[in-house]
């Protein structure tokens, strides 16, 4: 069963960047669709960006336009860049296929947002 390890998050001022990164264990090729998730401190996890294995993205309404996704599949990885960041994005993000399989959650990365 592929597992996911991401890394990359950390504490960023508001407005600022950061880069999420995520290793599969074996070949992503075979998932159609890989997204990211995120579950922000006392609330559900949900699913804020999702990308086909030929590259369709769709994205959730309030991270469209300052978040973007992608996958290599050749390297086994995943990515999503996020920009413009504010207070709302302070959550654990994870990487997933879509839908998300439960044995497949990794640990997440914490990702703070905060003057």
């Amino acid at each position: 069963q592929v597992q996911f390890v991401e890394s990359g998050g950390g504490l960023v001022h508001p407005g600022g960047s950061l880069r999420l990164s995520c290793e599969a264990s074996e070949s992503i090729f075979s998932i159609d669709t890989m997204g990211w998730y995120r579950q922000p401190p006392g609330k559900q996890r949900e699913l804020i960006a999702g990308i086909s294995r030929l590259g369709s993205k769709n994205y959730l309404s309030s991270v469209e336009g300052r978040f973007t996704i992608s996958r290599d599949n050749a390297k086994n990885t995943l990515s999503l860049q996020m920009d413009k960041l504010n207070s709302e994005d302070t959550a654990v993000y994870y990487c997933n296929s879509v839908p998300a399989r439960a044995i497949q959650w990794g640990q997440g990365t914490q990702v703070t947002v905060s003057s």
